[in-house]
């Protein structure tokens, strides 16, 4: 049988506490309210056999909860999920589009219940699950304050008390009453997070809300959420992973509802992470006037991956390129570049001529021409990243191929930042006297 419980908090508890939890959808909506109404008459029913909560759940040696078999069209949405979160901690959880981390949210929030599993929740919560939970449209930003501080159980003179520090934090101050309704997704989120980063929940619990807004209020929430640690414990969903490591201190990766990693070593889950993303197709456009037949990467270790296939590499070896082009037009030279792009589809880093620009290459009149790029120190931090090669005009004026997610390469390297780029300097210390 499935519960949550609210309790008060002291420093030294955990204050989420999360066993054998797992939550089922149906895909089809008729079965889903027949099933409804045919478990609310059995579990009514006085005269019923044995009912499930009598029952030991786990099964002899093992913490996994013995689940229920699924009916027609039935589908675990989170199976077996089982964590603590003390004060000061950050959990992320990360998976892909579907993998159950806003379905496993909303179950912690308590706006769905667990079909099995217990939950214990201490002190006060604070979800930011969307953007516009828990706001009414019609009131203005000022009323919604006082709303969402009532809700987290302040009195009006304590949210008086902050009422101007959760303004300033959320930077709305000129439109602070004109309607919730009217304003836009990023206004949303600095008003919602401002609340709940001033109120100073014991448990928050954040949802991607992060990803709207500019860059400049992200660090700010960011920052918060770094103080706020001090005395809470935050439940973080996101897919950026620089957000990972800049405040998480525990992880959990999600994939089809199931836990595929849990722990500390922050590396080792955003590497699973990233081994579950599927490889995005190659797509090929500009002019037209040169294309790549043939590309091939190699490792010192004679390693080798071609077109669509993916090379896996130790962080600090060389790696070589070739690509072979052939000429569709009566151009005679053209510039030449290879870039890496990371899972997030940021470009980290552009394999260029020693001017920054792209290699100028003479285009053969007739045949194939084969250009090779060398380079003695791949740097780039542990993950998978993909290749684009690009040929351009010398003049930088016009594409004349580019072909986007030609190959792959994975990176390893044992390592826990987050940044794209490692790099190692000369160290040296000098004893200063005072």
């Amino acid at each position: 049988m499935s519960s949550i419980s609210y309790s008060e908090s002291s420093d030294s508890e955990v204050l989420v506490r999360v066993e054998g939890v797992s939550k089922k959808f149906c895909r089809s909506l008729k079965k889903s309210l027949w099933y409804g109404v045919t478990d609310v008459a059995s579990a009514l029913n006085p005269f019923g056999s044995q009912r499930s909560e009598t029952r030991d759940p786990r099964p002899e040696g093992g913490d996994e909860m013995r689940l229920p078999p699924l009916r027609t069209d039935e589908f675990w949405a989170v199976q077996n999920v089982s964590f603590e979160l003390k004060r000061g901690e950050c959990l992320g959880l990360i998976g892909h589009n579907g993998a159950g981390k806003s379905t496993l949210l909303k179950v912690l929030n308590g706006l769905i219940p667990p079909d099995t599993g217990r939950i214990t929740m201490k002190g006060r919560v604070c979800a930011l699950i969307e953007l516009n939970a828990g706001f009414n449209p019609i009131l203005s930003g000022r009323e919604n304050i006082f709303n969402q501080a009532t809700l987290l159980g302040f009195s009006k003179e304590e949210t008086l008390a902050k009422f101007d520090a959760i303004v300033d934090f959320s930077e709305i101050g000129d439109f602070l009453d004109m309607p919730v309704q009217n304003y836009s997704s990023g206004m949303r989120v600095r008003l919602g997070f401002a609340i709940a980063a001033q109120m100073e929940p014991d448990v928050l619990i954040i949802d991607e809300v992060l990803a709207v807004g500019d860059v400049a209020f992200r660090f700010k929430c960011l920052n918060a959420i770094g103080e706020l640690m001090k005395s809470a414990a935050v439940i973080f969903v996101t897919h950026t992973m620089p957000q990972v490591f800049h405040i998480c201190s525990d992880l959990i990766v999600l994939d089809h509802g199931c836990v595929t990693f849990r722990g500390r070593d922050l590396t080792k889950g955003v590497a699973t992470y990233l081994a579950l993303l599927k490889g995005s197709e190659r797509h090929i456009a500009g002019s037209g006037d040169v294309s790549f037949v043939s590309l091939e990467m190699e490792t010192p270790h004679a390693a080798k991956a071609s077109m669509g296939e993916t090379l896996c590499i130790s962080h600090g070896s060389s790696l070589v390129l070739r690509a072979r082009i052939s000429a569709t037009s009566e151009l005679q030279t053209a510039r030449l570049q290879f870039l890496f792009w990371n899972a997030e589809m940021l470009p980290v880093m552009d394999i260029m001529a020693d001017d920054l620009k792209g290699y100028i290459f003479s285009l053969p009149t007739s045949g194939e021409v084969e250009i090779s790029a060398t380079i003695p120190r791949l740097e780039l931090n542990a993950g998978k990243y993909m290749l684009s090669i690009i040929a351009i005009s010398q003049d930088q004026m016009n594409v004349l191929c580019r072909h986007d997610n030609s190959a792959f390469i994975q990176v390893e390297a044992a390592t826990a930042s987050g940044a794209h780029y490692l790099a190692a300097a000369d160290w040296s210390v000098e004893v200063c006297n005072s």
